[in-house]
């Protein structure tokens, strides 16, 4: 056991430089990554996005148009409840976009790869001649980033349709 005596010197030195901060250096801490919750899509890269969902007709028709930008890791999903050929066009929309057609499966039938907005009507339609019960929209390039190609899967959280 130590005597108080022979301890102090000890505490002193563990006081002075035990920290290894400069005296007066700012003390921070490393904030956590905010986990993604809510509704969102597991792409095949493993990325996840947080997305809208585009549940009423009202909701279906106006999508992202008019959107200036589109966030980082953010898109819109449209479920449809019952399957079937699910074409989509890009009037008003200002932001060319990654438009991805999704079976019952998750497995992805179709990709229309940076599909431009339109700039005058009429405006073209996209979309395969397969039955899909999900759309997502996601900024334009980013379906090659992320590993989405016909035949790939993507799990939906949190998503259900209306």
């Amino acid at each position: 056991m130590l005597s108080t005596p022979r301890l102090a010197p000890f505490v002193a030195i563990v006081l002075a430089g035990g920290c290894g901060a400069a005296p007066g250096a700012p003390v921070t801490t490393p904030k956590p990554t905010p986990a993604v919750s809510g509704p969102r899509v597991v792409l095949p890269s493993g990325a996840v996005y947080s997305v809208e969902i585009a549940r009423t007709p009202e909701e279906q028709a106006q999508g992202l148009m008019y959107r200036e930008s589109l966030p980082p890791a953010h898109g819109m999903v449209f479920p449809f409840p019952e399957g079937g050929v699910h074409n989509f066009w890009m009037k008003n929309t200002m932001i060319p976009l990654d438009i991805v057609w999704i079976d019952d499966a998750g497995k992805v039938v179709y990709v229309s790869a940076n599909t431009p907005p339109c700039k005058s009507d009429p405006c073209p339609n996209y979309g395969p001649n397969a039955p899909a019960s999900v759309v997502l929209e996601i900024g334009g390039g980013k379906a090659a980033a992320e590993g989405i190609v016909t035949g790939a899967t993507i799990r939906m959280v949190d998503v259900a349709p209306r």
